[in-house]
């Protein structure tokens, strides 16, 4: 399955917000990703499953928008807030495909890392970014909440 990665927009911000509360005991509001769509730093990559013969055209919104993710670009650093997919489109390349675009913008434009906080609880997540060679590196103690531990994972692109 070829997955097209676009800017997402307000209009997209239904299906969004669907996938965030699906994904998340205490999800962003819909005014926390209006407020990324203004900042000159973030943006918000939707990915939207297409058929192999569809693949490459940038009108393509016949699909459902299957993932996201927002990132700040500022400085030499990429911090990624937040990714999530529906979980009907779970496990099949999704979030590697996000991931990918995510890293593959922060090298082009000369950071020199990528950072995220992960559940301590969200193995699948964890096992993720270690794909990506990210390296687990401190404890936020209750930043999720009593006893939800985030992990600050980081990789490095130098």
């Amino acid at each position: 399955m070829a997955i097209h990665i676009r800017d997402a927009t307000e209009r997209d911000l239904p299906r969004i917000l669907e996938i965030e509360r699906l994904a998340f005991p205490a999800p962003w509001t819909i005014a926390s990703f209006q407020r990324e769509l203004t900042l000159p730093f973030s943006r918000i990559m939707a990915a939207l499953p297409v058929a192999s013969h569809e693949h490459g055209r940038d009108d393509n919104d016949n699909g459902k928008i299957a993932g996201f993710l927002c990132r700040w670009l500022i400085a030499d650093e990429c911090h990624v807030l937040n990714i999530a997919v529906h979980p009907q489109s779970r496990r099949l390349g999704i979030g590697i495909v996000l991931l990918t675009e995510a890293i593959a913008e922060a090298r082009s434009t000369g950071a020199g890392m990528v950072t995220l906080e992960v559940r301590r609880s969200n193995l699948a997540a964890r096992q993720l970014y270690r794909k990506f060679k990210f390296e687990e590196r401190r404890l936020r103690r209750h930043y999720y909440g009593p006893g939800e531990d985030a992990i600050i994972m980081e990789l490095r692109l130098d």
